[in-house]
């Protein structure tokens, strides 16, 4: 049958997601663990972050490498060499007796998640019949949501109970698991590509996104002058001007931007951005809220996160199997008008917060994110010819994790402006109230925008006669 997805497959997709997994539950594990590293290698709160900006910013960039080596190499030696630089890094992170080892740690990692995640699409866009394509896509976000919301949990449980070194030691397993099985099933042949790899463009992609992410830190710090602030924004935005300009020009390329010119394809961008910000932004401010106002243990800050996970990577599956069943726009809308209901909450009802209520705003949110987030990319994928697939799958999983990392940047910074502001009289607790309230607030606007963007798209693509 046409419609059968084969045991290799499955199998494929088993291994590519273990590691993708790992990668990620590893990189938001660390957040809890930044008060007793920075103790530990006497370094500033301020350079300790950086194993998870700079992790996410590797992600990032090496993405942006994936479309063109789906072309060029066989995925099974992609995949290798994703393992290894997953397990070198794990191994050094391990024993790594100074900050700047563990960081170096962490970069080596970030080179395996960056490869990971696009494979795992990789599986599902180009060996899952067209019919179940919403189903399979459905439980590959099963990993990318219910990753990030574990994290703290687990390196709250671990740091706690054992020692940071074990947010490390007990994923091996799990990646050996990966290795044995994607050695043997995984068999994805390249494409083609007549181009060189661009690497001038990948520098300046690099440099706008770095330059980027810290221009926005930045304004979360006091004293940071407003030349600094804007001009970095300013230069980033040049640099990635230049990345525009000089990629797919001439007989190189880095990835193929040129699809972003299709309405359909680039307003899913957006929203694909809008998701990300929101789920990996609010992930972040909740067990920062529940800590410093209603004064949580970290270990119940991070548990608050556990149930809506939990829901949301249930629900994953089935939104996949109701875009199969009814398109995509069906499931986008309905999620997006349940993402904005949960921020409405955590926007308007702060005064009456408990560990409970947030625990159910947080799940009402991560509802609703699972029910469009995967279906997102799939729709995006169906508006491309085949051939541009694994530059939907670059991009797209490019702006996730820039999503994240500039989402937790805008988040941190808005909290921080807020608790450094001299107010006689005003308590820190008071000033971080204030700032999660903006942050709240911000989240439930850019949702309603991604609900109006989702509409326009429905109705374009509609009028085109295309599947929505």
């Amino acid at each position: 049958m046409k419609d059968k997805v084969s045991l290799q497959t499955k199998l494929s997709l088993l291994a590519t997601a273990l590691l993708s997994f790992c990668g990620v539950l590893v990189e938001t594990s660390m957040n809890v663990t930044f008060p007793e590293l920075s103790q530990l290698f006497n370094v500033s709160l301020g350079s300790i972050q950086w194993i998870t900006t700079g992790y996410l910013l590797t992600v990032t960039i090496i993405m942006g490498t994936t479309a063109f080596a789906f072309k060029k190499f066989p995925i099974k030696n992609i995949f290798i060499l994703a393992i290894s630089a997953f397990l070198i890094g794990d191994i050094l992170a391990i024993i790594a007796p100074s900050f700047v080892v563990l960081l170096i740690a962490r970069i080596i990692q970030a080179v395996a998640t960056g490869l990971a995640m696009p494979m795992m699409y990789q599986v599902v866009f180009t060996q899952i019949p067209e019919s179940k394509i919403g189903l399979y896509a459905g439980i590959t976000a099963m990993v990318i949501s219910l990753a990030p919301a574990l994290g703290p949990t687990y390196g709250g449980i671990l740091s706690s109970l054992l020692s940071w070194q074990y947010i490390y030691i007990l994923v091996l397993p799990l990646i050996v698991i990966s290795f044995f099985i994607g050695i043997k099933v995984i068999d994805i042949q390249p494409r083609g590509n007549a181009k060189r790899f661009d690497y001038p463009s990948l520098i300046l992609l690099a440099l706008a996104l770095i330059t980027l992410v810290w221009s926005t830190s930045q304004f979360g710090i006091s004293g940071s002058s407003n030349l600094v602030k804007y001009g970095s924004i300013i230069i980033g935005l040049i640099f990635l001007f230049g990345f525009i300009k000089l990629n797919n020009h001439g007989e190189s390329e880095v990835l193929n931007v040129k699809i972003l010119k299709k309405p359909e394809v680039a307003l899913n961008a957006i929203n694909y951005f809008i998701l990300m910000f929101i789920n990996i932004g609010i992930s972040f401010v909740i067990p920062i809220y529940a800590e410093s106002v209603l004064g949580l243990s970290p270990m119940i800050a991070g548990l608050v996160l556990l149930p809506g996970s939990l829901i949301g990577g249930v629900m994953a599956p089935v939104a996949g199997m109701i875009y199969d069943r009814y398109g995509a726009f069906v499931p986008i809308t309905t999620g997006l008008v349940i993402v904005i209901i949960g921020t409405s909450l955590f926007a308007h009802l702060q005064d009456f917060y408990t560990a409970f209520l947030m625990l159910v705003f947080f799940a009402i949110v991560r509802f609703g994110f699972n029910l469009a987030f995967s279906n997102t990319i799939s729709n995006a994928t169906a508006n491309v010819d085949k051939k541009n697939t694994s530059d939907v799958n670059s991009i797209f999983n490019m702006i996730q994790q820039f999503a994240g990392s500039i989402g937790t940047s805008i988040l941190a910074a808005i909290i921080a402006f807020h608790q450094n502001q001299v107010i006689e009289g005003v308590s820190k607790v008071a000033k971080t109230y204030a700032g999660g309230h903006v942050d709240y607030l911000l989240l439930s606007i850019i949702a309603t925008i991604a609900l109006i963007i989702a509409i326009i798209n429905w109705n374009l693509q509609r009028k085109n006669k295309i599947k929505a």
